[in-house]
């Protein structure tokens, strides 16, 4: 669901998530991905899936249509957090959790800046839990990209708040026994208005994505599961396996029903009495079976949570696509208005004069 809003000259129509950002001249020269290109030296582990993402986005940038210094890219701590040295772009690579609260206030103070989050499940999810789900709950207007190997890959390999249980890691040398997030039932347990789940090989569905992210207005929280080759390779192997895909990904598609698999072996997502969500083969379906119809619209995440529980360490089936997305008054907004409103009040912008009459004032004290 995007809402649209008119540009400067009137002339067109643009996504809400971009209104009151500068757009490039009319007569400018069309940008590529060599535009939003740094001239830092890319510094992953040879086989990351961070290089197919970080090359997916600087492809996507020039779409926008967007000027350079009027993107930012916040990111915390982790191997995706070195996210802002490789775009030509503004960007700050902040504190370990904390790029959530340091983008909300760049949101906020800044209309005119396309900003952007980059993460991992470790940097999210752990110390920066409170920030990430906050920023969730207030819909600041950002997208939030969430890289989820499942490791902590930075520090060289301790389990994560997405490791599964009895994972192995060199922080759980007889397996982990933390039952894991899920980081989509957690965003929309948190009352995002727009969740999404990719991952970091599907080059195509990825980049639709992301400009569905980029055009909503609010907080986007875009989930890409990425390989880490090093620490815990092969994580995703049976939804990156060609053989295995058609089998296990569920691609979420709002207004038609929830199916998985081939053609000829297409099964369908119902409802069962007792309100239980079970995929059923064409030939199980009947007149009275109560198909699931995906609605990212929805103003209530109850249905999305539930798609988003059909999660299992076995991967047997795997959403991906767009879970929810919604409008709803977004937190910059609505702390700009205030500000303009106490303004407004006040008969106006204050002057030098004011600001004397302020520090000189009678709510002052001195110190011997």
């Amino acid at each position: 669901m995007t809402t649209t809003h008119e540009t400067t000259n009137g002339a067109a129509e643009r996504p809400s998530g971009l209104a009151g950002i500068p757009l490039l001249p009319a007569d400018a020269t069309k940008q590529t991905k060599k535009d939003f290109t740094s001239d830092q030296e890319v510094r992953w582990c040879p086989g990351c899936g961070d290089y197919a993402i970080l090359a997916a986005v600087q492809g996507f940038l020039p779409e926008l249509g967007l000027k350079r210094e009027n993107i930012t890219f916040v990111s915390g701590i982790g191997c995706s957090s070195r996210f802002p040295y490789y775009l030509d772009t503004y960007g700050m690579h902040s504190i370990h959790g904390r790029a959530p609260a340091i983008a909300t206030g760049l949101a906020t103070s800044r209309p005119d800046q396309n900003v952007w989050v980059v993460t991992g499940d470790g940097d999210a999810l752990s110390i920066g839990g409170n920030h990430l789900i906050h920023a969730l709950r207030r819909n600041v207007n950002l997208t939030i990209l969430l890289f989820n190997n499942e490791i902590y890959g930075l520090t060289k390999g301790q389990y994560s708040p997405t490791s599964r249980v009895g994972q192995v890691t060199k922080s759980t040398p007889m397996g982990s026994v933390d039952q894991p997030f899920n980081p989509v039932s957690l965003a929309l347990g948190a009352e995002a208005t727009f969740v999404a789940r990719t991952m970091d090989s599907d080059r195509k569905h990825l980049t639709s994505i992301l400009r569905a992210a980029a055009e909503h207005r609010g907080t986007s929280l875009v989930e890409i599961y990425q390989n880490c080759p090093i620490f815990n390779d092969g994580a995703f192997e049976l939804i990156k396996d060609r053989s295995q895909q058609e089998a296990r990904i569920v691609h979420l598609v709002d207004g038609s029903p929830v199916e998985v698999g081939p053609e000829d072996d297409r099964k369908t997502l119902v409802r069962m009495p007792g309100g239980r969500l079970e995929f059923v083969s064409a030939s199980e379906l009947s007149e009275d079976s109560d198909v699931v119809v995906h609605d990212a619209g929805a103003e209530s995440p109850a249905q999305a949570f539930e798609l988003s529980r059909l999660d299992s360490p076995e991967m047997t089936h795997v959403p991906m696509g767009i879970f929810r997305s919604v409008s709803r008054p977004t937190y910059d907004d609505g702390v700009r208005a205030q500000v303009q409103a106490a303004v407004d009040t006040a008969g106006g912008p204050a002057t030098d004069d004011d600001l004397a009459a302020l520090l000189r004032g009678r709510d002052t004290w001195t110190v011997a």
